[in-house]
């Protein structure tokens, strides 16, 4: 990492922690926040972090308190641009009047738009979004490894493979390529991080970068999506 620093933009998260049973928590005081940080530096040899994502909020602290610690590793050279994960568009309104927040990190696909309430305060913010599962958790690429799916998404599954023969390309890529248009359509930036371990699958998802859906083609998908939250 330390020799290759300057060709990365480097990100990680805090304040997720598991009990000794596996049962997950969340820690967001000021105290976690700063040890936290320092912990990551140590663990990656570096002495700056690009983006610094809050895992999920702590119910038991205010987001203010949170992030106003995080801009204090800003202040400090320690951290360059903040990032929160999962907030309501209440709660990203509050941390935005504490410190500029940069991305916002949350599932989002075809078959996943709840955030798409939120994302309409990001647009408002000027905050950018980083959708996890854009492929529906492997849903969208009608692989076998996804299990079967449920009998709600057969429809959309049918028209991905659709739009896929027409771009020769395969469901998960099309899937990909709505997520990565909504740059265009939301007038933000918009950074889809796929998930995969083969290698095969990376090149593919790299591959989907090229591919551009047809105002037509975007319409036809989203009317087989799962309708958003208002």
């Amino acid at each position: 990492m330390r020799s290759r620093r300057d060709e990365v933009v480097l990100g990680t998260k805090f304040g997720a922690l598991r009990r000794p049973d596996g049962e997950m928590y969340f820690r967001g005081d000021p105290d976690h926040v700063r040890a936290a940080c320092e912990a990551s530096l140590r663990r990656l040899g570096v002495d700056v972090i690009d983006l610094y994502y809050l895992h999920h909020r702590d119910p038991a602290v205010p987001i203010e308190d949170t992030v106003g610690a995080m801009a204090e590793l800003v202040a400090a050279g320690k951290v360059r641009h903040l990032g929160l994960c999962e907030v309501t568009g209440h709660e990203l309104r509050a941390a935005q009047t504490i410190h500029p927040i940069a991305a916002l990190q949350s599932e989002w696909s075809l078959w996943s738009r709840r955030v798409e309430a939120v994302v309409a305060v990001c647009v408002e913010l000027g905050v950018g979004v980083v959708p996890y599962c854009p492929q529906g958790a492997g849903l969208l690429t009608g692989s076998a490894d996804a299990g079967p799916p449920p009998a709600d998404a057969v429809p959309l599954l049918d028209l991905l493979r659709q739009v896929a023969q027409r771009h020769g390309a395969k469901p998960g890529q099309i899937a990909l390529a709505w997520v990565q248009q909504r740059a265009e359509v939301w007038g933000i930036p918009v950074v889809p991080i796929p998930g995969t371990v083969r290698l095969a699958h990376l090149e593919e998802n790299v591959a989907a970068a090229d591919l551009t859906l047809s105002a037509d083609e975007l319409a036809e998908l989203e009317a087989r999506t799962p309708a958003p939250v208002p």
